[in-house]
């Protein structure tokens, strides 16, 4: 699996930064490829999801075409609020 990144995204990991949020590239490629959740999303996007610890996820929006996945952007979020029982 081939994954780029938006300069959106690249741009995104930067911002988070500097709130104190540090997301990597790493951290976002284990969340695609083990994800907790798999949504969906605007235009149909792909959203994966993963707990990034007691309170928080990461969410990965994404479009795949055959073996190549684009990574659009990706925030933080309370597990309160993507995670139902």
């Amino acid at each position: 699996m081939i994954i780029h990144f938006t300069d959106h995204a690249l741009m995104k990991i930067e911002l988070l930064k500097t709130h104190g949020v540090k997301v990597s590239r790493e951290l976002i490629e284990d969340t695609l490829r083990n994800p907790d959740i798999i949504d969906t999303g605007y235009k149909n996007r792909l959203i994966v999801q993963k707990r990034i610890t007691d309170r928080h996820v990461l969410r990965v929006v994404y479009e795949r075409k055959d073996e190549e996945i684009t990574v659009i952007t990706m925030y933080p979020g309370r597990r309160s609020r993507y995670e139902k029982d």
